[in-house]
């Protein structure tokens, strides 16, 4: 096995896990979901080291991965810049201040094949920042009910949310908003000093794509999650749209 393949190969992993996710119910649903986070970003630093070096994805890793962990600490203590939630203790593996490790991995995982699709779509810096930023929230439409129906994390913040997702304020997706863009900005400066040396965007974009037709399959017909399907849809169809429909620009990058 050559270290191209192990991108598509973990990718592959990822979908399997995620199949399983809504065959699954308590502890063993907890497990699948730790299986999914480690695996989305190991495809994510997979790839990221393949294409541009163990270098960039080293910094992919400590951005992303290190700037979630900070936010979600902050943000667990204090409210900032989410809104009060907490995480049920137990669920997701090991916690440091109460954040469990998979959390910061999952931003990675789940932030890189958006920045890589805004890539494709979006030749300028100033439109690949915020475009990562509003597809990373439209991620989370996905991602946060889901979790909260399952019980790995409980908001207390008294704004109020989004019709039929009434328990997730909007102070979350502004939080996610800013921080995502934060992240994309950074992600620019690192991508300059590693440009692409070698493969395709390939795998990333097949994550991207399948996790958003995916996730609202999933929400509306196997996980009782109506209201969150059409908002992730949305959402993340911000960016799956153009892409699907053949939108480039003059100047891309791979």
């Amino acid at each position: 096995m050559t270290a191209r393949r192990l991108p598509a190969l973990t990718a592959a992993a990822l979908v399997l896990a995620q199949i399983a996710y809504p065959l699954t119910e308590g502890a063993g649903r907890d497990r699948v979901t730790v299986v999914v986070v480690l695996l989305s970003a190991a495809t994510a630093l997979a790839h990221a080291a393949t294409t541009r070096g163990l270098r960039f994805a080293a910094g992919l890793l400590l951005i992303v991965s290190g700037l979630g962990l900070a936010a979600e600490i902050l943000g667990t203590a204090s409210g900032f810049p989410f809104g009060c939630y907490a995480y049920a203790s137990g669920r997701l593996g090991p916690a440091v201040a109460g954040v469990p490790l998979v959390v910061p991995l999952a931003w990675t995982g789940g932030l890189y094949p958006v920045w890589v699709v805004a890539g494709r779509l979006y030749s300028r810096a100033r439109l690949r920042i915020p475009m990562t930023a509003v597809g990373a929230v439209g991620w989370d439409l996905f991602l946060d009910p889901q979790m909260v129906a399952d019980g790995r994390w409980t908001w207390c913040a008294a704004a109020p949310g989004l019709p039929g997702l009434p328990e997730i304020p909007w102070t979350n997706y502004l939080g996610w908003l800013v921080l995502a863009a934060l992240m994309a900005a950074l992600l620019e400066l690192l991508a300059r000093r590693s440009p692409v040396t070698t493969g395709t965007t390939a795998v990333p974009t097949a994550v991207f794509l399948w996790t958003w037709l995916g996730s609202t399959l999933a929400h509306a017909a196997f996980l009782d999650l109506p209201a969150s399907a059409p908002y992730g849809f949305l959402g993340m169809g911000i960016l799956g749209m153009p892409l699907v429909s053949g939108f480039r620009p003059k100047a891309c990058r791979k």
